[in-house]
């Protein structure tokens, strides 16, 4: 039977050497160490969106753009390459599809995955805009730092709720159920990502990258840095190309032409 996720067409080597990791057999703490190393490596970032380009889902394109080149993307190519980075260590992976701010309701268009290792389920979430640096155990109400940042798993049925502790209460972020996904569903949620005028990442370049203690986002032409005791700095940026390349970013001439 044909894999549709085209898992044994990965570089495995190369995507290791990308991230400074090595093979090792599955287990919590290995994930721990894949999911965090994968985080630090590879940007957030929605360079081809602002290009006006939608994104290509297959693995061959996400290799070539997050694993040869000093480029990132978003939630889709994170964690359909994150998914096959797993299930070919040994891995037990379910693709999942999430709502973003479902106290908005906001849009189902953020791709997620659930690792089953050691008998537990676990949140992989290399892809949600640099926000979640370790895998969290799906268990309601454990409460996970992730960089400084507290963050919170709620069930409620089905539906699990990703929360992030704001001041005195709890943000939900994302809302995931346990249907799985085909990869005719990213594409379908990747063009309106990639293409709608109302997409956060239609229109103007956002890149974000995470670090213990430390957020750093360059929302168009500014930098913004934020810190867990909720102090942030916004910044102007006047070198485009050097704020990219400090947020490890590296373009071509013609795409710095193009943004």
């Amino acid at each position: 039977m044909t894999d549709p996720w085209d898992v044994e067409s990965l570089d495995l080597d190369a995507y290791l050497a990308r991230t400074g990791q090595q093979a090792a057999p599955p287990s919590a703490e290995s994930l721990a160490a894949l999911h965090e190393a994968h985080v630090r490596a590879i940007p957030f970032e929605n360079v081809d969106p602002a290009l006006g380009r939608t994104p290509r889902l297959d693995l061959e394109s996400i290799t070539a753009k997050l694993v040869r080149r000093q480029r990132g993307g978003y939630c889709f190519e994170h964690s359909l390459l994150f998914a096959a980075v797993l299930e070919r260590l040994g891995y037990a992976v379910s693709r999942r599809a999430a709502r973003v701010q479902p106290h908005r309701n906001g849009p189902r268009t953020h791709m997620n995955l659930v690792v089953t290792v050691d008998g537990d389920e676990h949140l992989a979430d290399v892809g949600f805009g640099a926000g979640v640096l370790r895998p969290m155990r799906l268990a309601d109400g454990e409460v996970v730092d992730q960089a400084g940042w507290n963050h919170r798993l709620v069930r409620d049925g089905r539906l699990w709720t990703l929360e992030k502790e704001a001041s005195e209460s709890w943000e939900p972020l994302h809302a995931f159920d346990d249907q799985p996904q085909r990869l005719i569903d990213y594409e379908v949620h990747n063009h309106y990502t990639a293409t709608h005028p109302d997409s956060p990442f239609t229109g103007r370049l956002v890149v974000m990258r995470l670090d213990e203690g430390i957020s750093r986002k360059l929302i168009g032409d500014t930098l913004v840095v934020e810190r867990p005791d909720g102090s942030q700095e916004m910044t102007p940026v006047a070198d485009r190309a050097e704020a990219l390349r400090s947020l490890d970013v590296v373009l071509t001439d013609d795409e710095l032409t193009g943004l």
